[in-house]
């Protein structure tokens, strides 16, 4: 094989970009933490309020009523945290924007001593953080010192909405088997399908994270089996105790 060829091969194509699954870490966490959330606090709801000897209208409007507020309740809670988070980012960076301006020889000097920790030659290391701050002085100290990269950056809303979707999603198939299932076997249809469906979202988010598909999905079914279990039997006390 001609050299030529030879490089022509390894070459990696244009526009050819690497895609890595930290880059969904954001919205996985947000969309299986809401389904997962949904899914549980609906299918116990419901589990709770039957177990009680309600009537079905009354176990649907129980339903109904914990979808609509565990999206909300989703969206206001992961909107408050992410966006502390974001506000932490910002006041680091104004901070680091400053310091900049106030000892720029200094903060070379520290961003190459970030660099000489990771194994570089002190002398490639201060090239290297040159470099890098003659392009862009901020984005490399907010990356290397701070921690902070427009993959992992903190977005409310994005956060917010996903996780209110999500909730919404998750919180609908427990409460599609109790539309569809008879008074009668409601409980064990809404336990048995919850289960199935929190062992496969478990599954699922595990293969997209690249983590063990089936402890993901053991993981997931058993706790969600717990509070089912805790939030029947609660419901079973009281509804005798009345």
């Amino acid at each position: 094989m001609r050299a030529g060829s030879l490089g022509r091969s390894s070459r990696v194509p244009r526009g050819h970009a690497e895609r890595h699954r930290t880059g969904r870490i954001g919205w996985l966490r947000a969309a299986v933490l809401g389904a997962n959330d949904g899914i549980v606090s609906t299918a116990s709801l419901v589990l709770g309020v039957a177990a009680a000897h309600a009537s079905h209208s009354n176990v649907l409007v129980a339903g109904v009523a914990g979808l609509v507020a565990g999206a909300m309740s989703m969206a206001a809670g992961e909107y408050v945290s992410v966006h502390s988070q974001a506000d932490s980012e910002q006041a680091a960076l104004e901070l680091e924007r400053a310091e900049l301006k106030a000892d720029d020889e200094g903060e070379r000097s520290e961003l190459a001593a970030i660099y000489v920790a990771r194994g570089l030659d002190r002398s490639l290391a201060r090239q290297v953080a040159d470099q890098l701050m003659a392009r862009d002085a901020l984005g490399a100290h907010a990356r290397d010192e701070l921690g902070i990269s427009d993959t992992f950056r903190a977005r409310p809303i994005q956060a917010a909405l996903a996780s209110a979707a999500s909730f919404a999603v998750g919180a609908a198939l427990p409460l599609l088997i109790t539309v569809m299932a008879p008074p009668a076997g409601l409980i064990a249809l809404v336990s048995g399908t919850s289960l199935l469906f929190l062992a496969l979202l478990g599954g699922v988010a595990a293969r997209v994270g690249g983590a063990g598909v089936l402890r993901g999905a053991l993981r997931v079914t058993f706790w969600g089996a717990l509070a089912m279990a805790l939030t029947a039997g609660v419901g079973a006390l009281f509804g005798t105790a009345v």
